[in-house]
């Protein structure tokens, strides 16, 4: 089992501070991590936490998951290793539309 975890279900006001002091319960925090966006700094909702041991990752699993915090139910498990990222120029243009053009007219004029 490994040590980071997978928090959901967070409000959008909760902050790394809020996130490690409520884990500290369950044993010793690592890092504490909310997850937001980019461009506004807005939280998505959910973070993940790294405990000091697999020990404590399960004590804190089984002590934090449901547990009321600021008014919403957590939902806490063992964090999954990320997903390779695709490319992100999927769908767009990758040539410009006279070079295009070009390569249409000489395909008619050879047939």
């Amino acid at each position: 089992m490994s040590t980071k975890l997978y928090v959901g279900n967070l409000l959008y006001e909760v902050t790394d501070e809020d996130l490690k002091n409520q884990f500290m319960q369950a044993g010793n925090v690592v890092s504490a991590t909310v997850i937001r966006f980019r461009d506004t700094g807005r939280s998505k909702g959910f973070g993940f936490v790294e405990m000091g041991s697999e020990d404590e990752a399960k004590k804190a699993i089984e002590t934090m998951n449901g547990q009321d915090f600021k008014g919403r139910k957590m939902v806490v498990s063992e964090a999954r290793p990320p997903r390779p990222r695709e490319d992100r120029f999927r769908g767009g243009r990758r040539f410009n539309r006279r070079s295009q053009f070009n390569q249409d007219q000489n395909q008619s004029q050879e047939a």
